[in-house]
């Protein structure tokens, strides 16, 4: 399969660009090529998107929701097809593939909804015959920059808010998982989206990430992705002014009280630590758990690790897929040596699995360390794969000063029974995303997405919140007195 950029409604060859194979996680088998762009496909789409951009602003918000509807109607009618292709070029295990296209179907109907809404405030005037209110208004041109691990429901986040205010985008998604984005592509065409409003441009981060950021015309960039990555976003953005919305790495830990509800805190571990094989910005990387039921907690949770089954995501049987590539594997693996050079006690996994079936696809054991001191590395930095260290504490404060100090604040769970130590943990736990007796993964469309520090900058993905990165508010005052009224003088 030859995927194109997809640039003023029209999927273009441009035939002297070199291309790059994608090939599926759990076999090694190649599934498509890609072009590498230059900074003139990026020009081309920055182009479509400007010229487009003036006549979508003008189409009232409602008509702009109802291409959303369809959107989402057409994703709905696919659901299988993408989760298909979603676990193939990914490898998360198919079921998750479902649920997350689920969720860009969710985000469609939810940011179609705003179309009637976009919701201003009209205010009172403090002077006589004068009208007072603020609206949104779009920016324009915005960049979108998405990572592979959640190709469709990142996008999604990013693109509806985007369309339905108003704007244009040019969409850059990981060269991992660039299917996905070829077939919410065709869904754009299919449902007759005018030319130029949205637009993808395949290639490297050095080359089209920057060539959008530096570009005059794009005006908004949203990017998730690694924190360090985001921070040179931030930083070669601030220098040309842009709005930047950052939403990057996490350290996401689960607490444990001895008042808990044990086997339930299992499942809340197991899901969050090694669904999408811990390659998750939410994935549960710390347990902080009161020392009272660590041993208890350690023997159920090594119980049911022994059942979970990996391979290929396809298979409906398999619990834990591949990590996205080579590279993953390796920086994984390396942190697990540091684990163990750390002192900590390694109590389940910590290879790679290269015999076969496995030795064609890039496979990861689940992996459970004990014992582990809250400076160390594996406790601190992001790994995002399946390892999970266990820290023991003695008390509800101890385990949130652990917990909030890590450099990441994405999100964190606490399981517990007593309502006074869940308020004050939702209270005190300095993280975005806060879960009461879940896991720490999981997040609706309707609520705000992303967390505080190294996680992110200030703005949030999906929400209404999410409207607030691709709006500017516009204040307009209506004087109807007939004279000029001076504000904050002629008050008397």
């Amino acid at each position: 399969m030859e995927i194109k950029n997809y640039i003023g409604g029209k999927w273009s060859t441009h035939s002297h660009l070199q291309s790059i194979a994608v090939t599926n996680p759990a076999n090694g088998e190649q599934l498509a090529t890609i072009p590498l762009s230059t900074s003139n496909e990026v020009d081309e789409a920055v182009v479509a998107a400007k010229q487009a951009q003036k006549s979508w602003a003008l189409v009232p918000a409602p008509k702009r929701a109802e291409f959303l509807y369809a959107i989402g109607q057409k994703m709905k009618e696919k659901k299988e097809y993408l989760a298909t292709v979603l676990t193939k070029e990914m490898g998360k295990v198919i079921e998750e593939a479902r649920g997350e296209v689920q969720e860009g179907i969710d985000m469609a109907y939810y940011m179609a909804g705003e179309g009637r809404r976009l919701f201003g405030e009209t205010t009172p005037s403090e002077l006589a015959n004068k009208f007072a209110m603020s609206v949104r208004a779009p920016i324009g041109v915005v960049a979108l920059i998405t990572p592979w691990n959640f190709p469709v429901a990142i996008a999604t986040w990013k693109s509806f808010p985007a369309i339905v205010a108003g704007n244009t985008f040019i969409w850059k998604p990981s060269n991992e998982t660039p299917m996905m984005a070829c077939e919410m592509g065709k869904i754009f065409e299919e449902v007759g989206l005018p030319d130029g409003v949205a637009n993808i441009v395949f290639g490297t981060g050095p080359t089209v990430g920057t060539a959008l950021i530096e570009h005059p015309d794009v005006k908004v960039i949203s990017f998730t992705g690694s924190t360090t990555t985001g921070s040179k976003v931030a930083e070669l953005g601030g220098k040309h002014l842009k709005k930047i919305s950052l939403e990057m790495g996490g350290k996401n830990a689960v607490i444990v009280m001895d008042d808990a509800d044990l086997q339930l805190a299992t499942e809340g571990i197991l899901w969050s630590a090694f669904g999408t094989a811990g390659q998750r910005c939410t994935a549960c990387s710390r347990v902080i758990v009161h020392k009272d039921v660590k041993e208890q907690l350690e023997n159920r949770l090594l119980d049911e690790m022994q059942k979970l089954t990996i391979g290929n995501g396809l298979d409906e049987g398999v619990k834990i897929g591949p990590v996205i590539n080579k590279a993953a594997l390796e920086k994984i693996n390396h942190y697990v040596q540091i684990g163990k050079q750390e002192g900590a006690t390694l109590l389940a996994g910590g290879r790679i699995l290269n015999e076969p079936p496995y030795d064609n696809g890039f496979y990861y054991e689940p992996t459970l360390f004990t014992n582990v001191k809250p400076d160390m590395i594996i406790a601190q930095e992001e790994i995002f794969g399946p390892v999970v260290s266990l820290i023991e504490v003695a008390s509800l404060e101890e385990a949130i000063e652990v917990n909030n100090g890590v450099k990441f604040g994405l999100s964190s769970s606490i399981f517990s029974q007593n309502v006074n130590t869940i308020f004050r943990a939702q209270r005190d736990l300095d993280t975005g995303i806060v879960y009461i007796n879940a896991g720490t993964t999981g997040a609706e469309i309707h609520l705000p997405f992303g967390g505080t520090k190294g996680t992110g900058n200030g703005h949030r993905d999906s929400g209404v919140a999410a409207l607030d990165v691709y709006t500017e508010w516009k204040s307009i005052y209506v004087d109807y007195s007939g004279k000029l009224q001076r504000a904050q003088i002629d008050t008397e």
